[in-house]
């Protein structure tokens, strides 16, 4: 046979990305170089290995630097996963999610983070908080609202009595995928969250109407379940299906593709101004008429926008309730200081939860 015309210039081709491989792993390990040094300035002066601020520089930066054809995206997987990979040679962190593994938590520290630190699961949000707030963990991920179905009581009542503060906030989009280790045609039942089965709904009844549906504690725990029974599915993420040896029967399954949930990164220290920042505010206010009316007029008036407003009960006293809002700039803004300090008059109590970089995109 007649060797393929294309093969020599093909062979050439390859030759050239070998030799700028080589190129890119010397700049890359040049630049962890400069990364250790960094992080023994950080240790000796005792500052946080994980900035906000420097994170979401080093994506503009690299946002700006892109001519193509690789899209934005692709180069800021690159460099998240460049960026897991420094805080490991910095100083390892540690990062507690809701568990058990595999969990849309799990999921989102995942795809924050990156692949090269150590990831703790928790039994609950509020562990989530007191083991930032001991030092036993670097920062946790916990899950603040969902597009459908709003404020995650756990998180906003864990505020009330935990002092870690909020540094990041991440967007994941939430597809749910059928998970199973036998075929379609072999599965019986399907397990999963109430919630999910919920989301679902469209797909349950037009594909597995005749399947039995049972509820778990966790979608983790579902394909945990999948994973050693037969005859069971379960739905989850795409982690919990890696995790435990999973296939993926059917992929986005939601009914609402644009299903997405936000997360707070919280942790002991405080996030620095990055020139595009929100600050969450917590209060609750003076047992007077039109009280929460002059406390929101006090952020119109120095021209602050608010993004979002949940309220809870106190559980101290009947009736009072804290108030949660997001308030766009950062709390070293003049105007930000200006209106908190104006809010103060008018409420029994008020805490800035932390100022913290708008999130970017929504990870997929």
């Amino acid at each position: 046979m007649s060797e393929d015309p294309f093969q020599p210039l093909l062979d050439q081709l390859r030759v050239q990305i070998d030799q700028l491989d080589g190129r890119i792993v010397e700049l890359l390990n040049l630049r962890a170089q400069l990364v250790v040094q960094v992080g023994r300035l950080k240790q000796q002066n005792n500052l946080p290995i994980y900035s906000p601020d420097r994170e979401r520089a080093v994506y503009e930066k690299v946002r700006k630097l892109n001519m193509g054809p690789l899209p934005d995206r692709c180069l800021e997987a690159v460099w998240r996963e460049l960026m897991s990979g420094s805080f490991a040679l910095e100083k390892p962190l540690a990062i507690g999610f809701l568990g058990p593994e595999g969990t849309f938590s799990h999921l989102a520290a995942v795809r924050k983070f990156g692949s090269s630190v150590e990831y703790v699961p928790l039994e609950s949000i509020s562990s989530v908080f007191e083991e930032v707030a001991r030092g036993r963990i670097d920062h946790g991920l916990v899950p603040v609202e969902n597009s459908i179905g709003g404020g995650v009581i756990d998180t906003l009542d864990a505020f009330l009595i935990h002092s870690a503060k909020i540094c990041a906030e991440v967007q994941i989009t939430v597809h749910h995928i059928l998970l199973a280790k036998e075929p379609w045609e072999q599965v019986t039942r399907i397990l999963s969250k109430p919630e999910v089965f919920a989301q679902c709904r469209n797909w349950i009844t037009s594909v597995a109407k005749d399947r039995q549906i049972e509820a778990a504690a966790s979608t983790a725990q579902a394909a945990a379940f999948a994973a050693r029974t037969p005859g069971v599915a379960a739905i989850g993420s795409i982690l919990a299906g890696e995790l435990n040896g999973l296939q993926t029967l059917f992929a986005n399954i939601e009914d609402n593709p644009d299903n997405v949930t936000r997360f707070f990164v919280i942790g002991r220290e405080p996030a620095r101004k990055s020139g595009d920042d929100k600050t969450a505010i917590m209060f609750t206010t003076a047992h007077k008429p039109g009280a929460l009316a002059e406390v929101l007029d006090v952020f119109k008036e120095n021209g602050i926008n608010l993004t979002d407003i949940e309220k809870r009960p106190s559980k101290k006293v009947n009736w009072e309730y804290y108030f949660f809002i997001d308030a766009q700039g950062h709390m070293d803004d003049p105007g930000m200081k200006r209106a908190v300090e104006g809010a103060k008059e008018h409420c029994l109590q008020l805490t800035v939860l932390g100022s913290y970089p708008r999130s970017m995109e929504v990870l997929q």
